[in-house]
């Protein structure tokens, strides 16, 4: 038997009474539209609510179904991290960016933190199906404690690599080496797991191409194949998203693409679900998309789904519906607050035969816009977008309308720039 980590707080998971609730359907740029099927028949999700409460609600369809799970919980580095909305701003000078509310990794004590972590493990491993991988993001403020919860949930036999993320950037560290990487804890669900090892490899270095063609003896008699390229090592080198300007989305701590590009191709394969209940920017599942996997996002904060649906909408990326957990069964989505009519904006937005206008005056507290109609189940089809580029100030002033609902009533979605949200009917 493996040590086991013990607090004076630990328990299993409670069941969580609630359902998820469809909200949306949206059809990037039409894609997909009209549905064939029902909404719930979309297999790609985008959730917004406690994780603990969504993975309780997916768990009747999904346990031992989902081949990855990726999770990139708070660090328990006990600071808030902002979001930025600016556009057009001087990376250099974080004094004058525009910021709004990210979300906090803040906790009483250890106990507390782990109190959080622990049930969502024991969850997560559930839904993994019998070849499932789980990757466990973290740094060095909790992954020692993490490493001994998940030798307990999966089993120490089931670990399979520690990989170390490493990366550049400034610090203001002078007592110290500078902390530059991340851990993630690699486990499968049983000796029988996913890995395509060749869909990861990677080319030889320049220089030990070299020795190669110089020596026969340079590998002690072995003789790699140069041409199909090496496994990678346990440690990546990926730059952070900072360094990467056509990535940024301005969500704290985002991930780079590339790093989850390799976690999906080794352990998943296409039309496999891709799971991520920390989605932040919305990485994995933009990434699932784009490999052609199917998604499951959520997070419990309003900005992390804003931002993961504005990702995805400026991407390629399929239909997907968007959901909120809740315990209320008679409450009608779609006619949430969180979406209130305001008639004052009726000027501002005007109708021409195949499109919708946007005024000059409006475009600059845009975030982003819709197009679509409520189904008679209040289901919101969105079916045509546009979003605030993160190098762009404005939105484009103009949303086309789809021929075959030239003659029907529309309904407008704004979303501002200070996160506040309305609809409006236009005829």
């Amino acid at each position: 038997m493996p040590p086991l980590l013990t607090w004076e707080t630990k328990k299993q998971p409670a069941p969580i009474q609630g359902f998820l609730k469809t909200e949306s359907v949206i059809f990037p740029q039409g894609t997909g539209y009209p549905p064939s099927g029902a909404a719930d028949d979309f297999p790609n999700r985008l959730i917004w609510g406690d994780n603990l409460a969504v993975i309780s609600a997916l768990m009747p369809q999904y346990e031992g179904k989902i081949p990855l799970i990726y999770a990139d919980p708070p660090f328990f580095s006990n600071r808030h991290y902002p979001a930025r909305i600016g556009r057009g701003e001087d990376s250099r000078r974080p004094r004058e960016w525009q910021l709004a509310e990210g979300y906090t990794d803040h906790w009483q004590d250890i106990d507390t933190y782990l109190d959080m972590l622990y049930p969502r493990l024991v969850l997560m491993h559930r839904l993994l199906s019998p070849t499932g991988t789980l990757y466990l993001h973290l740094d060095w403020h909790a992954n020692a404690y993490a490493r001994l919860i998940l030798d307990e949930i999966f089993g120490a036999e089931q670990f399979l690599n520690e990989i170390v993320w490493v990366y550049h950037g400034p610090s203001p560290i002078r007592s110290a080496f500078n902390r530059k990487h991340d851990t993630i804890l690699v486990y499968t669900k049983s000796p029988e797991y996913t890995f395509n090892v060749d869909a990861v490899r990677q080319p030889y270095d320049p220089t030990t191409i070299k020795t190669f063609s110089s020596s026969a003896k340079a590998g002690f008699g072995k003789i790699p194949d140069l041409a199909r390229g090496k496994v990678p090592e346990d440690w990546w080198y990926f730059p952070v998203v900072a360094r990467l300007h056509n990535e940024r989305t301005g969500y704290p701590t985002q991930k780079p693409a590339a790093l989850m590009e390799r976690i999906i191709l080794a352990s998943s394969n296409p039309g496999d679900i891709v799971a991520d209940f920390f989605c932040g920017s919305g990485t994995t599942s933009a990434m699932a998309a784009q490999l052609g996997r199917h998604f499951i996002a959520n997070d419990i904060t309003w900005r992390a789904i804003h931002t993961t649906k504005n990702r995805l909408l400026s991407g390629s990326c399929p239909p997907f519906i968007q959901q909120v957990f809740d315990s209320e069964k008679n409450l009608e989505i779609g006619e949430q607050p969180n979406f209130p009519v305001n008639p004052d904006w009726a000027g501002m937005i005007t109708r021409k035969a195949e499109s919708i206008e946007i005024d000059s005056l409006l475009l600059p507290s845009l975030d982003s816009l819709e197009a679509g109609v409520y189904t008679p189940d209040h289901i919101y089809h969105s079916i045509t977008q546009a979003v605030r580029p993160f190098r762009r100030k404005t939105i484009p002033p103009r949303l086309s309308i789809p021929s075959h609902l030239v003659k029907h009533p529309i309904v407008v979605r704004m979303t501002m720039i200070n996160g506040k949200q309305e609809q409006i009917l236009i005829e």
